[in-house]
């Protein structure tokens, strides 16, 4: 029996490998400590919701120090490793430049229990700020972390100097469109996911079919949680994180941001939660970035809208010379 026992995993292992090699994904733990940041990596711990977790974070300081500082906040999909070239790009300018990991993403710790705001996940990011005692700092969220940095900015106006939108979402309510499905219906489509679903998903949703060797990176990440044999506990906060999307949005209350705020869009996004629930009318109505950013702006006070031809929903990722030099322009101001 015991013998058995071990030929079944060497097996179940041999296929692992097998899968990872044909994929080129490889097994990473759920903190990700087998994946190498491009900075060092410091952690916060925070106790909330009765538990002690962990808050992972970069603090990129300059040797050429201007004074300011800026947060860069992650997408859904994504952690603090993808803000690599943006980083350099901000130091290099004298910024010092701090990118934190949500509780639920990248090497943070993943609970098994947790109730997911963005008010919670904003005062998990102001107690980071303070611990590094820093008073006042540029806000800059991408995708969700659009919605996570509105949210910052109007919980702590006094905090934040400068607030920019790299193509966030909600910048429209979904709920209005999309019927609602339960968490456990999000968990179960996060199970399903693999190297491949992962792959099609961003060369269909964030580059327009158009694939380049550097993004592999990013579907690497993903489908490397899907190999670990505690991917239900990633899968769970996946789910969680998608109701909290869903259900808080932030498009109402852009009117009352008082920072100054940059809006860089990529206009053949059409990033939208739930489309493959609704109807083909309805879908072609949803996530249409080059109208949205437009109405955005008009929205949100002491605003400028930055527009990107032909990028998608990685301006920073895809275009990189056009996303930062209107960021650094607006941060100098």
């Amino acid at each position: 029996m015991i013998k058995n026992l071990f030929l079944l995993i060497t097996i179940l292992c041999g296929y692992q490998y097998i899968n990872a090699q044909n994929n080129d994904s490889q097994w990473l733990d759920v903190e990700l400590s087998n994946y190498k940041y491009p900075y060092t990596v410091s952690t916060l711990p925070i106790s909330i919701q009765e538990q002690d977790l962990k808050m992972a974070y970069m603090d990129v300081k300059p040797h050429n120090y201007n004074g300011k500082n800026i947060v860069l906040i992650h997408g859904k999909n994504f952690n603090g490793a993808y803000w690599k070239t943006t980083i350099q790009a901000l130091t290099n300018e004298g910024f010092r430049v701090i990118v934190p990991d949500q509780i639920g993403f990248g090497k943070s710790s993943k609970p098994q229990h947790f109730h997911y705001t963005f008010q919670q996940l904003a005062q998990n990011t102001k107690a980071l700020l303070d611990s590094l005692n820093i008073k006042k700092t540029a806000i800059l969220g991408h995708s969700m972390g659009g919605m996570l940095a509105t949210r910052f900015a109007l919980m702590y106006p006094e905090t934040t100097e400068k607030l920019i939108l790299e193509n966030p979402i909600g910048l429209e309510d979904w709920k209005l469109k999309v019927p609602y499905k339960p968490v456990e219906w999000w968990y179960l489509n996060e199970l399903k996911k693999d190297y491949e679903s992962i792959k099609k998903y961003q060369l269909v949703n964030y580059y327009d079919n158009k694939w380049k060797p550097e993004y592999d990176e990013w579907v690497n990440l993903l489908a490397g949680w899907t190999l670990n044999s505690d991917y239900k506990r990633i899968a769970w906060n996946a789910a969680l994180t998608y109701d909290m999307i869903f259900t808080q949005p932030v498009v109402y209350e852009f009117k009352n941001i008082s920072s100054p705020t940059l809006l860089i869009i990529g206009t053949r996004d059409r990033t939208a939660l739930g489309k493959p629930l609704v109807s083909d009318e309805v879908r072609k109505t949803m996530g249409l970035y080059n109208e949205l950013g437009k109405k955005t702006q008009k929205s949100i006070p002491n605003s400028q809208l930055v527009e990107l031809e032909n990028i998608g929903h990685l301006p920073h990722i895809e275009n990189f010379n056009n996303f930062i030099n209107p960021l650094i322009q607006f941060l100098k101001k």
